[in-house]
């Protein structure tokens, strides 16, 4: 099976670096319904940053809003679901590589059952191109 690379929209979120602010942002949105394809959460300049990445952009941020988080966004990044096997980004890296286009950041798991995913961030001057590249836009 063929990767599938879907274009997706992502937010920012910076919360507290400690313990339980994770689970305390996600609680609300979870009690809501709202679908996250993505969460990826990270240090930076002693807060954590959460990137989320929702099915449905318009339903997060109808339930942000009344919660009154400073969320910034929407930003373009790079959702990837395939088949597990050695060396999975490495067609994809090298696309992206021989265009000069530069991977700000990539996170990517094994999902169990043979299959892997992997979220891709390009600068927002190369979203187009990436996306050309990519088989997406």
């Amino acid at each position: 099976m063929a990767d599938l690379i879907r274009t997706v929209r992502y937010f920012k979120v910076t919360i507290p670096d400690k313990s339980g602010t994770l689970a305390h942002m996600l609680r609300p949105l979870h009690d809501a319904g709202v679908n996250l394809l993505a969460v990826h959460a990270f240090p930076r300049n002693r807060r954590t940053q959460v990137d989320v990445v929702p099915e449905d952009p318009t339903s997060l941020k109808n339930i942000v809003k009344p919660l009154k988080w400073k969320m910034r966004g929407p930003k373009v990044c790079f959702l990837v679901y395939g088949d597990d096997r050695p060396g999975a980004l490495v067609a994809l890296t090298d696309q992206l590589a021989s265009a000069k286009i530069n991977l700000t950041a990539v996170t990517a798991a094994t999902a169990g059952q043979g299959r892997f995913g992997a979220i891709l961030w390009v600068k927002t001057k190369d979203v187009k191109k990436a996306a050309k590249v990519l088989g997406t836009g």
